[in-house]
């Protein structure tokens, strides 16, 4: 499955594709940033059979040439570049902040219910990880509210989703391009 979003705010375009593996699913993606920090991002997200993150490794070029590795050592324990990470206990899932894939994995934990979370939160093109709290707030089967309690505290937007849990709009920011 291939899905494509451009970015609202700034001119920007990610290609993501999503393979079922045979404990799970891979994600890779190539975006490009070209806003007031231009960056181009690789990722490669590899999810277990319900779609929570097993490790996350990305390959940015902006400026410099960086890349960062993310790992689950436990239910809610992190390691990033092999090295752990307790300031990240407790963080249930990742959010990558320059792609809207990572909201459907946060969806899928809500379960349809409106719920909050702790996600550890990756700034592109920084490659920096804090924690950050999440409300989802559940306005129909394929519409949630999001709002950050965390890093952007007080950001509010409507996220859509598709027949397939992916993000299809994300207001303001992010909206998937036609097959």
């Amino acid at each position: 499955m291939i899905r494509r979003w451009r970015r609202l705010d700034e001119p920007g375009l990610e290609v993501c594709r999503l393979r079922p593996t045979s404990d799970g699913v891979l994600v890779t993606a190539s975006l490009v940033h070209a806003g007031a920090m231009p960056f181009g991002l690789n990722y490669r997200w590899q999810l277990d059979g319900d779609w929570r993150t097993r490790s996350l490794h990305l390959d940015l070029a902006a400026d410099d040439i960086g890349s960062l590795s993310i790992e689950r050592a436990g239910a809610a324990a992190w390691r990033v570049d092999g090295a752990a990470r307790p300031d990240l206990d407790g963080c249930a899932e990742l959010d990558l902040s320059a792609t809207p894939f990572c909201n459907t994995l946060a969806i899928r934990r809500m379960a349809g219910a409106t719920g909050e979370l702790t996600t550890a939160y990756v700034a592109a093109p920084g490659l920096t990880v804090t924690p950050s709290r999440q409300r989802y707030q559940a306005l129909g089967t394929d519409r949630w509210c999001y709002v950050d309690l965390g890093v952007f505290k007080g950001f509010e937007a409507v996220v859509e989703v598709d027949g397939d849990g992916l993000v299809s709009r994300y207001e303001g920011l992010f909206e998937a391009l036609p097959d």
